[in-house]
């Protein structure tokens, strides 16, 4: 019988990912509707047990560990084998990942061996309360629609879900729970790959998820000069600058500040859309903000129905007031 909630707990150089906080804060939630357990489940190299306690305080009720030298380093063929293993063993109803490169890579395959589906860069998650069934909302047609799906017939249910969408929880350090050592087999037919070496590039850019406030800047700025207007506005509120996809496309920022479907998703106390119109693949990205702020010459453009503060009107006459008062403060 399938039971709990299991979260992929995807990490690097032995370094948790924030998204797999994010997923353990979002199955807490999902198993208080079911009366269910969350595991996580985190795999790596030697010592990464150690680790384990960091998941328990983030939501986590037990981690099962599979640790490996083969491990050390993410390969597909035998971080698949050893996930269906655990999969297969405990027979969870609902199974989590990051939807970042690594799990984008490893929940087909895992999905594919367990012979169920997959709903891939899922923005919402909810338990249907008539059914029990896990409700998995993602962007489709490029964008234009968001679609609901579900896995009436086969489990787990699984799904990948894009960073900065759910909320982690706060650690909690009285926390208690259980660690489970999973032994690993991984065999020849794994190990046809091997890493020679890791060359790590420079990280130079800062990542826009992690920004408690943004400038968001779109079309409606007009040009890429104006851009620098934003830029002073966000270090006056101790942030970062981020675009829609129009000014990306156009040139005016790169794409790593892209919010948005095709871009990040973020979720800062703070959002500034300015000249932005509001269309949905942006607002996929950005409407689980505490506070929206948007600026647009026109009254009916959408960015105002997501919006808890609608300025109309010119953001190059508003900005620089704008920034003019915050400077008195």
């Amino acid at each position: 019988m399938s039971r709990n909630i299991f979260v992929f707990c995807e990490q690097r150089d032995g370094a948790i990912q924030k998204v797999s906080l994010e997923l353990l804060g979002k199955a807490r939630e999902l198993a208080a509707v079911l009366g269910q357990e969350v595991y996580g489940v985190l795999l790596g190299g030697n010592g990464i047990v150690n680790k384990a306690q960091t998941l328990i305080r983030s939501g986590a009720d037990k981690v099962i560990v599979g640790e490996h030298q083969e491990l050390s380093e993410y390969l597909t063929a035998p971080y698949a084998k050893v996930l269906f293993e655990i999969v297969k063993e405990y027979e969870p109803e609902i199974v989590l990942f990051g939807a970042t490169a690594i799990g984008r890579d490893l929940a087909p395959r895992v999905s594919c061996m367990c012979h169920t589906g997959l709903t891939a860069d899922c923005t919402k998650l909810e338990i249907e309360p008539e059914t029990g069934l896990l409700l998995m909302t993602r962007p489709a047609f490029g964008g234009n629609i968001m679609a609901t799906i579900v896995c009436k017939n086969h489990r787990p249910e699984m799904a990948t879900v894009r960073p900065g969408v759910m909320q982690a929880l706060e650690p909690d350090f009285e926390r208690t729970g259980e660690i489970i050592e999973f032994e690993p087999r991984i065999g020849e037919s794994e190990r046809r790959v091997k890493i020679l070496s890791v060359i790590k590039g420079e990280k130079k850019d800062v990542d826009i998820t992690d920004a408690k406030a943004l400038v968001s800047g779109g079309r409606g700025m007009g040009s890429p000069e104006r851009i620098d207007m934003l830029n002073e506005l966000a270090r006056l509120l101790k942030g970062e600058v981020s675009a829609s996809r129009a000014a990306v496309d156009a040139g005016w920022m790169p794409q790593s500040r892209q919010v948005g479907q095709t871009g990040k998703t973020v979720h800062p106390k703070l959002y500034f859309a300015c000249g932005i119109s509001g269309a949905i693949q942006h607002l996929a990205g950005m409407e689980e903000s505490d506070y929206i702020v948007a600026i647009n010459k026109d009254a009916s453009a959408p960015i105002f129905d997501v919006a808890d503060l609608g300025i109309v009107g010119d953001v190059n006459v508003i900005v620089p007031k704008l920034i003019e008062e915050l400077k008195k403060q």
